[in-house]
């Protein structure tokens, strides 16, 4: 009868370290249903963080006025080196001088990476380069 108990309490003991350790991350994040945002500035709802992308991609969402100029403000891929696979101006798709969300949209052709994963960044446009104006959003990506 200890036998048997003692079987049992292996098995159970061994199940629950299974099932704990099938929850665990893999490395990966695992895709996002919620928008990319920052500060109540800018959110995006193309592509979704973690998410797979492949070139072109088109990147679409809405960003406050002030994170334009002259409609538009610079979007980066980098990989998980760091390297910059491409570039590309966001364009505001209506009058972008307010301080109202105004949609935006941007077809991103970049390099083949050479790693699994990176990330994309949209940046606040600054033309003065001061660096109190600064400002990025930044979105985990897989390839």
């Amino acid at each position: 009868m200890k036998q048997i108990i003692a079987v049992l309490v292996v098995v159970v003991v061994a199940g629950g370290a299974w099932w704990y350790l099938q929850g665990m991350p893999t490395g990966t994040p695992a895709p996002t249903n919620v928008p990319a945002s920052k500060d109540d500035l800018i959110i995006v709802t193309s592509p979704l963080p973690n998410i797979k992308i492949t070139s072109p991609l088109t990147i679409t969402g809405k960003a406050r006025g002030g994170w334009y100029f002259e409609a538009s403000f610079p979007v980066k891929i980098y990989d998980a080196n760091g390297k910059e696979l491409g570039q590309v101006a966001a364009q505001a798709q209506g009058d972008w001088m307010t301080t109202e969300y105004v949609p935006f949209v941007a077809t991103l052709t970049f390099d083949k990476p050479t790693t699994a994963t990176g990330k994309l960044v949209l940046q606040k446009d600054n033309p003065s380069g001061l660096p109190e104006n600064e400002n990025q959003l930044e979105i985990p990506v897989t390839f």
